[in-house]
């Protein structure tokens, strides 16, 4: 969709000086304040949902991975397999190298803006208890998924997304990627802190013992994230360089993300229970299998759109072999 402009401007010839009139661009002394203003109400938004983040952070003991050497260790350790698959996607980008300041910012927004989908999710779960399965379905579709994919997409809507050196498309499922694995970060320290019993343990057999399984749950859930994420992101990517179909654009990815991840909250655990039931595995083994199984699938998903950026950036950036060439070839034969 093209930019719509005044019916002045469509019929004025470039000679025309339209300025306050039917365009407008930065002249004045006022128009230079009133562009400092609202670059400062603009700024000061997105510094205010960061603090409240952070805020929120403090509030539900999140700094646990940084203060306790237990929880920080098992923190690492169960992000490892969410770290590769970000890195992966990271390594696909054919456009560009994205910059470390833009990666590490994004990852640390992921981090603050999953707070705001761990309120939600506590304060709404609720209401959709006393409907069993079916309430626990739904929640899932209508809150997890939803929140959780807005909120990291937010990470980097507020930062990377505003940078002029996020400049193509499949930068979008690269920041995606990053923000999804601040969040499972968090999302990992949190359960772990829960988990853990309150007494003091040491840094040997019994942490392993004890935090050994919460780990590895942790680190399957993980790539989850990041495959999400990096899906809304693309969509975001691809919003930024269609501004005439932003919203639906944004709203699409946001959509397949959360049915995504609300499928597999959903059916995690009957698709674990019947990879038991039919292997007879018991354990970790049956949750390991589905999630390698679920994840290969949307994971695949994804790289395939990434595959397709990637030959269409090829095929448009080949040297064209001109009709002149191949004319002058064919009378060389002759």
């Amino acid at each position: 969709m093209r930019e719509r402009r005044d019916p002045i401007e469509e019929a004025a010839d470039d000679s025309m000086d339209l300025y306050d009139v039917a365009t407008w661009d930065v002249r004045t002394p006022l128009d230079k304040a009133s562009s400092l203003i609202w670059r400062i109400l603009a700024g000061s938004a997105r510094l205010a949902i960061v603090l409240f983040a952070f805020l929120l952070l403090l509030g539900i003991g999140g700094f646990a991975a940084l203060t306790d050497p237990q929880v920080g260790l098992l923190t690492a350790l169960s992000a490892l397999p969410a770290i590769g698959l970000a890195a992966y996607v990271y390594s696909t980008d054919v456009a560009s190298s994205e910059p470390l300041t833009l990666l590490v910012g994004t990852f640390l927004l992921g981090v603050l803006t999953a707070n705001f989908a761990a309120v939600l999710n506590t304060v709404l779960q609720p209401y959709f208890q006393a409907l069993g399965f079916l309430g626990t379905a739904l929640f899932f579709f209508l809150v997890v998924g939803p929140v959780e994919e807005t909120v990291k997409l937010l990470a980097v809507r507020l930062y990377a997304y505003t940078d002029d050196r996020f400049n193509a498309v499949l930068d979008g499922a690269v920041y995606g990627a990053m923000a999804g694995l601040g969040f499972a970060v968090i999302e990992n320290a949190l359960y772990i802190t829960r988990q853990l019993p309150n007494q003091q343990l040491d840094l040997g057999l019994e942490l392993i013992g004890i935090g050994g399984g919460i780990t590895a749950i942790r680190a399957l859930a993980g790539p989850g994230h990041v495959i999400y994420s990096a899906i809304a992101g693309y969509y975001l990517g691809l919003a930024k360089f269609n501004p005439g179909n932003r919203g639906p654009i944004v709203v699409k990815g946001i959509i397949l993300a959360a049915l995504v991840h609300a499928t597999y909250n959903t059916t995690v655990g009957i698709g674990s229970a019947g990879i038991a039931a039919i292997t007879g595995l018991s354990g970790l083994a049956p949750f390991l299998i589905y999630v390698l199984i679920y994840d290969g699938v949307f994971g695949l998903f994804l790289l395939r759109k990434i595959q397709k950026y990637r030959n269409a950036y090829h095929d448009a950036h080949a040297p064209a072999s001109t009709e002149s060439d191949f004319d002058s070839e064919l009378t060389e034969f002759e």
